[in-house]
């Protein structure tokens, strides 16, 4: 018995002397406000813009695009957000804020309250022929790196997996540009490419000979 009650209070004496450690309280994250909104606009795209585009990104993102997209290229690049990332778009939706994005954003430079938006400068004089930017550029602006690296496979392969896989084909530049434009997916796994409709055809070139380098 004394044996069993020096054990227990061995074990008592044990557990009242573990240290205690202070619980640290929640940490709060004070995000800066939003500093740019959607331009207004009198046409009926830029309601649907403000009740669906902003659900999936900020303004911010249609400020970062080329300042020379045309119509058929703002369409595009909402199809998209429609085909691929399931924005709740109807056709006729896409249409709207389309020609909505085309009026309102086509040609004008972007919104001079955010510092990295200012150095997006205004691409051409004219909506139709957008001057073509350095291949960096390209990769930033239409977040190729967030699922391509150079020599490791991140999302999609890496840009020198695609670079061995297309060497000695002479069809290699007119197939990559093909795919970095129409996006797809089975080539390199089951995730999918987004298209990238409002690239220029001298930009989808530039993107092609750069991964085709590596």
């Amino acid at each position: 018995m004394k044996r069993v009650f020096g054990q227990y209070k061995a074990l008592l004496f044990a557990v009242c002397t573990l240290p205690i450690y202070a619980v640290a309280s929640p940490l709060t994250i004070n995000l800066p406000a939003e500093t740019i909104v959607l331009r207004p606009s009198d046409l009926p795209g830029y309601v649907v813009a403000q009740q669906k585009c902003g659900i999936c990104h900020s303004a911010d993102y249609i400020e970062y695009q080329p300042p020379g997209f045309n119509q058929k290229q703002w369409t595009g690049l909402a199809r998209k957000m429609k085909e691929s990332y399931g924005a709740p778009l109807s056709e006729s939706d896409v249409g709207l804020v389309g020609e909505y994005l085309a009026a309102t954003y086509s040609g004008k430079p972007a919104v001079e309250s955010k510092p990295a938006i200012k150095a997006i400068e205004v691409a051409s004089n004219t909506v139709d022929k957008p001057a073509v930017v350095d291949v960096k550029t390209l990769l930033d602006q239409n977040a190729c790196l967030g699922c391509h690296a150079i020599d490791r496979k991140v999302v999609g392969p890496a840009y020198h997996d695609v670079a061995m896989h297309y060497k000695g084909n002479a069809q290699a530049i007119s197939q990559v540009i093909d795919h970095i434009s129409h996006g797809g997916s089975g080539r390199w796994g089951e995730i999918p490419m987004p298209p990238f409709p409002g690239l220029q055809p001298a930009e989808l070139k530039q993107l092609a000979d750069f991964v085709l380098a590596q």
